[in-house]
């Protein structure tokens, strides 16, 4: 797959020069473009131009739009980047139209404003954001209306009734590399194939620099914990992610999740206990920020669980960094590696 050029703005913080591996050229869409996306077939007969990015409690489908050059393709974005370990991108997407959109009680775009607003695609990070029970538009209704839907490839089983079980395997093996798949096959959809081919390899090539970096050396206990989203727990404890592209993510960094977990853990943080905490192994403290004010306090949020946990070797040793999108699927994933790698195994 083939197409336009490559290069993206210097306030992604992304540079296409340090892409490797060109030699086999992508080709470029022949349109109608035939997907096969959660179960469904979903045609194009030319590149979308007015998209409606559903909000999801995800960041990472509108920040690979905003590095692969889409803006002018969005009709409305709900995802609201508000913090992010990618140098610019909060404002790169602040820039983008909202449609007008009002929020349901689930905190998404509802029913009647997406067929108001009559995009040619609809994008959500998960199955679920097509539930007519939590009151948005199904695929179905979409489809009547002439209106294309897609699912981020590896949420197709999040929300979803009954999963397929390629679909159900694709988000229980989740890494870093399904930020790559939804690149490419988003490159595809639009015609620039070799944009996206480009930004794979960059990011590809800058995980594989710290890998390279990390080689070898002991891997120390590393916890990742949203001091901002206590709510989540009924212990009042931080919330703490484990398994999925958490997991990768720490282990690409060259540690080990104190709470590692063979597929994603949504439960953790909700049964989580103040006991298990306070005896998990801690060599590193990663702290998740929420909120753009949470940017100023890190040493302070840091310093609050310290005291409360002192027997972790983290507590001891100070050892402590932060990151904020780059914990979710998306494309801000390398620079989280990079950050814990350079706590984890100081230069």
């Amino acid at each position: 797959m083939s197409g336009c050029g490559s290069g993206t703005s210097p306030e992604s913080g992304f540079d296409d020069s340090v892409a490797s591996g060109k030699s086999t050229e992508p080709t470029k869409t022949s349109y109608p473009l035939t997907i096969e996306n959660c179960g469904r077939k979903v045609t194009f007969d030319k590149p979308p131009e007015r998209v409606l990015i559903m909000n999801g409690a995800s960041v990472g489908e509108v920040q690979a739009y905003v590095l692969l050059g889409l803006q002018d393709r969005v009709l409305a974005n709900a995802q609201r980047v508000t913090v992010s370990d990618d140098p610019g991108m909060v404002e790169e997407v602040a820039k983008l139209p909202t449609g007008g959109t009002t929020w349901n009680k689930n905190f998404d775009v509802p029913a009647e404003k997406v067929l108001d607003l009559k995009p040619d695609l609809v994008v959500s990070t998960w199955s679920g954001g097509f539930n007519a029970e939590s009151g948005f538009a199904t695929r179905d209704q979409l489809a009547k209306a002439g209106i294309n839907s897609y699912v981020n490839p590896v949420d197709c089983a999040y929300g979803a009734t009954n999963p397929s079980a390629a679909d159900q395997a694709a988000y229980d093996q989740q890494s870093i590399a399904s930020t790559y798949d939804f690149v490419e096959e988003t490159g595809a959809i639009f015609d620039v194939q070799q944009k996206a081919a480009d930004m794979v390899a960059g990011l590809k090539k800058r995980v594989a620099a710290v890998g390279e970096r990390v080689e070898g050396k002991e891997r120390p206990k590393v916890l990742l914990a949203f001091p901002g989203m206590a709510s989540m727990s009924a212990n009042s404890l931080p919330a703490v992610f484990s398994g999925g592209v958490y997991d990768d993510i720490i282990e690409k960094a060259g540690g080990e999740n104190s709470f590692p977990s063979d597929t994603p853990d949504p439960n953790l943080t909700s049964t989580l206990s103040a006991e298990a905490l306070a005896s998990a192994e801690v060599d590193v403290l990663v702290i998740g920020l929420s909120e753009p004010s949470e940017k100023s306090k890190v040493d302070q949020l840091a310093n609050q669980l310290f005291k409360k946990y002192p027997q972790w070797k983290a507590s001891r040793t100070q050892s402590y960094t932060f990151i904020s999108d780059g914990a979710f699927i998306g494309p801000a994933n390398v620079y989280a590696v990079e950050k814990i790698a350079d706590a984890a195994h100081p230069q």
